[in-house]
């Protein structure tokens, strides 16, 4: 691949996505690996899988051997215009407020949970003097 590679958007490979045409993007370059797909050890399903997007993930986490590598030269079509590529963005998850739903102070709900236990044993003892003065 020479200094005037053909350099394709990844809009354009991604339309190469079937077993009559097959192209992937791995590391910075592009291949049509269409007449390698009954050949890949791995099935063509997995080949298939891993067009429309950058594969060199994928690629790195087979392993593939120096002689698969090698192999590669003879499918690269031309470059990705890394630009298209979308960066992988590392998920955070956003920060959660503290989810109060009725917005009531805290201080409401202090004085309540020390208030309505207090108001209940109240009227247990009130409810026991009544009956028993009955």
């Amino acid at each position: 691949m020479g200094i005037d590679a053909k350099v394709y958007t990844l809009k354009e490979v991604s339309q190469h996505n079937t077993n009559k045409d097959c192209w992937l993007v791995i590391g910075g370059k592009v291949y049509d690996v269409t007449n390698f797909l009954e050949d890949h050890p791995g099935g063509d399903e997995v080949l298939l899988s891993s067009t429309g997007k950058d594969a060199t993930d994928d690629f790195e986490d087979v392993g593939h051997s120096t002689t698969a590598r090698a192999m590669m030269d003879e499918y690269c079509v031309g470059k990705i215009d890394a630009s298209t590529v979308p960066t992988k963005v590392k998920y955070t998850p956003p920060k959660q407020p503290h989810y109060n739903q009725d917005k009531t102070s805290d201080f409401i709900i202090k004085l309540l949970q020390f208030l309505v236990p207090l108001a209940i044993l109240g009227a247990a003892v009130a409810i026991r003097a009544y009956t028993k003065s009955a």
